[in-house]
Order: C-alpha cells, then structure tokens, then sequence
C-alpha cells in the first residue's frame, strides 16, 4: 500500500497518546511524538550558514537512523510554562514531519502535524477529546496528583497548545472541527473504541 499519515491532536488528559499507540500496534506502523522534538531539538541552534548541511543530512535513511535511536516515550508531558515562539525548532519539525511521511507510513501526534500536511493526498486527522472530569481522573492518576493540580495543569496544557497552534498557522483554532476527518469524545468511546474505529476508516479510506 502507498504510504499515507494519520495525525492526533488531542486535548491533555483525553487518552490520544495512548490511542495513537494501540493504532500504530493495530496497523503496523510506528507513531511519532515527542522524538520528533527531541530531533528537531539537536538540530536547531546552528547558525543560518549550515542550514542548508543540516537539511540534507534530515533527509531518508540519515534522518530514520537518527529518529529511531530516540526512545517513543509514553508518558504524560504537562505544559507548566507560558507558549514562547521559536521559529527555527518549529521549521526543523517541519521537516523532519513532511520527511517521515515520504519515508513510511506513520502517526504524528501533536507539531501542528494537521496543518503542515494540510496538501497531503493520503492524510487522515483525527481530534481527541473527553469531558473535563475524565481529563482530570486520566492526569491524577497518571502524574499522581491531586484534583486541584490535575485541574491546573489542564488549563495550562491546553492553553499552551491552544496559543501554540495559533501562533504557527496564523490564528487558526486548533480544536476546529473543519481542520479533521474526525471528532471524538474517548471518555465515551474509550480507548480501544477509538482504535477501532479510527483503524476502520483508514481502511476504508485507503484501501
């Protein structure tokens, strides 16, 4: 089958991580989060002269090696700090997310993923969330923490996400139903529910 992507955006404490894994184990493909910052990361403080060096080492089997050395943490990562802009480490995610996609079929959680990939031809997005008290529970018991800091911690999460779509597409609003093929609520569905029907139209779609 021709390569395609499937990108997660999720509000914190909705389950999407874990979703996006139980797909990427249903459908035999690897997901991507966190190591797609981490690369960008290593990357991004070098001067605008070796720009163009560092570019051509992102690319194919370079940047597959390098990707997956870096281990797919599964852990719940808070934003306990205000959104500031960085211009170079969103354009090295960038190109590190449009170069996974060449290379394999692949799930990348979060990075705007919906928006850079916006033109591509075999793309599924997907939207996660719950209501407010099942966020709590999942962040309490995950971080171990009380209901008052699962509760700030939400907030804080969700802004910060909230300003950080907005800043790099423009404005857009990231819980927008018009930016996915599909909505869902996982404190409904549950997580193997979503997998399931997430994996369903795929399928479907791509087949």
């Amino acid at each position: 089958m021709e390569n395609y992507v499937i990108t997660v955006a999720r509000g914190f404490g909705s389950g999407g991580r874990s979703i996006a894994s139980g797909l990427a184990e249903r459908l035999g493909i690897p997901w991507y989060e966190n190591r797609i910052l981490t690369l960008a990361s290593q990357h991004s403080g070098v001067e605008e002269r070796e720009f163009a060096s560092v570019n051509e080492k992102l690319g194919g089997n370079f940047l597959m090696r390098e990707i997956k050395k870096l281990p797919a943490v599964r852990k719940y990562m808070p934003m306990d700090k205000d959104f500031a802009s960085d211009d170079s480490l969103f354009q090295y995610q960038c190109d590190i997310i449009r170069e996974l996609v060449q290379e394999e079929s692949c799930i990348i959680v979060g990075k705007c993923a919906d928006y850079v990939l916006k033109d591509h031809p075999r793309k599924v997005s997907v939207y996660i969330e719950a209501p407010r008290e099942v966020c709590v529970k999942h962040t309490m018991e995950n971080l171990k923490v009380d209901a008052r800091e699962a509760e700030r911690l939400l907030v804080r999460t969700d802004q910060y996400r909230t300003d950080y779509y907005r800043y790099y597409t423009g404005g857009e609003d990231w819980r927008s139903p018009v930016h996915y093929d599909m909505i869902l609520n996982s404190g409904l569905m549950g997580i193997e529910g979503c997998v399931d029907l997430i994996e369903y139209y795929v399928k479907k779609k791509f087949n």
